[in-house]
């Protein structure tokens, strides 16, 4: 799902977006979308960037303004094509090798995060895309996107989420992974790759890592649904 760098500098560029622009994302659901965008951005280089916490419905539940003209056209702005930073990405080959070990053998084992829902996981809930495999990549740990989310309800109804607190999440990994994996995981002893269906929830643990300060977190950018079922044998809960 990543872009080239001229791409992606084209598009800042056609938005008005400069290099030393502090770009703000968020989107409607709260904080579903925004940390994928937030994932590009920073993996372009482009350090100032952030999120709205809550998102939009957030922001209009606060009383905040809100503008309900049509957007104008921004001045187009020189944005040269940016450094891409590799090591943030993992490939189709990348997690295919690192599928072959169990992460308990060996700290120099990436450890794989699936954000997907638990079912989905498991491979006992249908896949919402047609020819995708269920089950999941072997050796990877399950840990739901929406774990690290909170939800809430607005004054007018409307459901949204926003990210937990720092601490909070750190007692959901601990939860999840144990005390000392977490440790590694912080102190960049051990390397991390987040993963989901399509690139996008995936996000949503990339900065939940990012909050805890975590050294070494990478996001594997393909479907592994597709990829699952070239390549790897799905493990399945039957």
């Amino acid at each position: 799902m990543m872009p080239s760098n001229d791409l992606f500098a084209k598009a800042c560029g056609e938005l008005g977006v400069s290099p030393s622009s502090h770009v703000v994302l968020y989107d409607t659901h709260g904080v579903f979308s925004s940390p994928r965008a937030l994932f590009m951005f920073r993996t372009f280089g482009h350090e100032k960037s952030s999120i709205v916490n809550g998102g939009l419905p957030r922001w209009a539940d606060e009383g905040l303004p809100v503008d309900t003209e049509p957007p104008t056209k921004p001045e187009p702005t020189s944005y040269q094509p940016p450094t891409f930073h590799s090591e943030a990405i993992r490939s189709y080959e990348d997690v295919v090798a690192n599928s072959a070990f169990d992460p308990k053998t060996s700290i120099k084992v990436e450890l794989l995060l699936d954000a997907r829902s638990r079912g989905r996981y498991q491979g006992t809930d249908p896949e919402p895309r047609p020819g995708l495999s269920s089950g999941h990549i072997p050796n990877s740990i399950s840990l739901p996107f929406n774990l690290f989310l909170q939800k809430n309800v607005s004054s007018e109804g409307i459901e949204y989420t926003n990210i937990l607190p720092p601490a909070e999440i750190r007692r959901v990994l601990e939860d999840t992974i144990g005390q000392e994996e977490l440790e590694d995981l912080v102190n960049g002893q051990r390397s991390v790759i987040t993963s989901c269906g399509s690139g996008m929830t995936a996000g949503v643990l990339w900065l939940g890592l990012q909050l805890l300060g975590a050294k070494r977190v990478a996001l594997y950018d393909e479907v592994c649904g597709i990829c699952s079922s070239h390549t790897f044998v799905v493990s399945r809960k039957n």
